[in-house]
């Protein structure tokens, strides 16, 4: 057995200078109990989520016609904009398999690991954001950004694993002095002098990395599997560092927005809640024109969302469950308000991406977004005949303006479609009843 305990670190010299790097928590530490930039360069394509909670009413969201040109439901109607850059699969199916259904919890679980959780603390596997960053988002100043308009920092869809959430942003002033604060590396700066704080990390893990074969052959293998995952994560902010040491590439399309001075209001009341995501939204947008992350997410509300409306007793949520079905419309009238009002946000969100130039077209050319509920009909917490968006032509790969039926498949056939895009070599993805081999080809160019 390793000597290795929880003290354990990586010790290397850098210039002389001792260098440490702590380990992760071990199981063997514990008991057994566009076309192109100016250059020539080509543009990147990014990958983005979009989620929001509580589903869909079928019959006023879900259109009539299939295919090209189709029809928007009064609970929809706010999409007309962004039609033609959008796709919208209905009758889609999240499978729980042998496991109960955990409200407001499997749905989008499965949606974003392909696989159902045994309970509501367990997330399956890593989220496919984190997937498509692994495979793309290494050498840019962030390897992924997660933002939410809840304000809370507790709601995030993006999990390395089931005890690593990547936490949001939930502030906009916050999140503006991250993102273009004095640290931002304006690529269209005349002159650049690289950051020395950078310098130091940089060499302090260079200083170390060459240790992680050895490391790695005294550990048993759930913690090889374990360390092979932290080490990865070392490389990439390897990575990220050296591209910070080198002056960037012009960017025509990359404009510093204005500064953000306060905070706007916390509160969970739907007008604040859509005014954070519009000031988040801006924020993310420019950050990947920037071509400072490649891999993105953004939380609307979170699965069981608290959104208030004005003059009304009860939260969305609540409204789901309680508020009786208006015999003359056939629906919740207030749940589909909320429900409006989400499609407002994820218009502005798609939309924000076409005001963008980037080589001969808008940036959500070079985008693919993937957006997820929790639920088909939230009331009764259905699995079935759950709605999901995508959004942005993948750099010409996609078509969009399309009405697809899912024919009552399984919906992560979508983020299978989304790791194919993104090259990542998967025969298929999912577990058990979830599994699919088969992509969304009405979509595919």
């Amino acid at each position: 057995m390793s000597k290795l305990n929880r003290r354990t670190v990586l010790r290397g010299m850098v210039g002389g200078v001792a260098v440490n790097v702590a380990l992760p928590l071990l199981n063997c530490f514990l008991n057994t109990n566009g076309t192109a930039f100016a250059s020539g360069k080509p543009l990147p394509v990014r990958f983005g989520t979009w989620g929001w909670g509580l589903g869909m009413t079928k019959k006023i969201f879900v259109p009539q016609k299939y295919g090209p040109d189709f029809d928007l439901p009064e609970e929809i109607v706010a999409l007309a904009p962004i039609k033609q850059h959008m796709n919208l699969i209905t009758n889609t199916q999240a499978f729980r398999d042998n496991y109960q259904n955990l409200c407001h919890y499997t749905g989008w679980v499965i949606a974003r690991t392909g696989a159902a959780p045994k309970d509501n603390k367990d997330i399956p596997g890593e989220t496919i954001d984190v997937t498509i960053a692994n495979q793309i988002g290494g050498s840019t100043r962030f390897k992924s950004l997660t933002a939410t308009a809840t304000g809370d920092v507790r709601n995030t869809y993006s999990y390395e694993n089931s005890n690593t959430p990547n936490s949001p942003e939930w502030s906009p002033l916050q999140f503006y002095t991250r993102l273009f604060g004095p640290d931002f590396p304006d690529p269209n700066a005349e002159s650049f002098t690289p950051d020395p704080r950078v310098m130091v990390r940089e060499s302090v893990l260079s200083g170390v990395m060459d240790q992680t074969k050895n490391l790695m052959n005294t550990v048993p293998a759930d913690d090889r599997a374990r360390l092979d995952q932290y080490f990865t994560g070392l490389r990439h902010l390897e990575q990220q560092f050296q591209q910070r040491l080198e002056k960037p590439e012009p960017i025509e399309a990359c404009v510093r927005p204005g500064e953000i001075k306060v905070d706007p209001a916390m509160g969970q009341e739907q007008e604040a809640v859509a005014l954070r995501h519009r000031m988040m939204t801006d924020l993310l947008v420019m950050a990947l024109a920037c071509d400072q992350t490649r891999v993105f997410n953004m939380a609307y509300t979170n699965a069981n969302s608290s959104t208030i409306k004005p003059g009304y007793e009860k939260p969305h949520h609540t409204t789901t469950h309680e508020e009786p079905i208006d015999m003359k419309l056939g629906y919740q009238p207030t749940a589909s308000w909320f429900t409006r009002r989400a499609m407002e946000s994820w218009a502005y969100f798609v939309e924000a991406f076409t005001k963008v130039k980037e080589g001969d077209g808008t940036l959500l050319d070079n985008v693919f977004i993937y957006g997820t509920t929790d639920h088909g009909y939230a009331r009764v917490h259905s699995l079935d005949n759950i709605p999901i968006f995508t959004a942005g032509r993948a750099g010409g790969k996609v078509k969009t303006g399309l009405h697809i039926d899912g024919k009552a498949t399984a919906g992560t056939r979508v983020g299978y479609t989304a790791l194919r895009l993104f090259g990542v070599d998967k025969p298929s993805w999912g577990v058990n009843s979830n599994n699919t081999s088969q992509e969304v080809g009405e979509i595919l160019v």
